[in-house]
């Protein structure tokens, strides 16, 4: 009886280290995911300064930020917004907003297109710029208005 009920014990015991073990793998896992990807845009951003400024634009604030009180309903909603690089060429002044990896580089994606449209509009920009240090790419992003 007493062997019955420590090998039940046992099984518990194990189960719940088991479902730990789990639990710390995948934190480990993600966390290093996590790692490699922040990594990844820190390397691309270092890269699209310096893509930036071969092309001739100069550098006006890196990570700018800007509030913005997008109004609902008539009341403003204050928002925080972060882009990349605030750029100077010819007299205007862009949003560069800098793109690593296969999809987020590309107007196709909806969540870069939202991106670059809301930060046209909330610092006033003069246009916006999409960067892909990893294709060397600069390109310049036009929101037609409109029907």
């Amino acid at each position: 009886m007493l062997s019955a009920k420590l090998v039940v014990i046992a099984a518990i015991a194990g189960a719940l280290l088991a479902l730990w073990l789990a639990a710390r793998l995948r934190a480990w896992r993600g966390s290093s995911r996590a790692r490699e990807r922040a990594a990844r845009a820190g390397a691309g951003e270092e890269g699209a300064a310096r893509l930036l400024e071969a092309a001739g634009y100069t550098i006006v604030e890196r990570q700018a930020r800007v509030c913005w009180a997008p109004l609902v309903d008539g009341e403003p909603v204050m928002t925080e917004l972060r882009a990349d690089y605030l750029v100077e060429a010819k007299g205007e002044l862009l949003v560069a907003e800098v793109k690593t990896g296969e999809e987020a580089p590309s107007v196709e994606t909806a969540a870069t297109r939202r991106q670059l449209l809301e930060y046209h509009v909330a610092f006033g920009a003069d246009g916006v710029l999409l960067v892909c240090p990893e294709r060397g790419a600069i390109h310049r992003v036009v929101f037609p208005t409109g029907r």
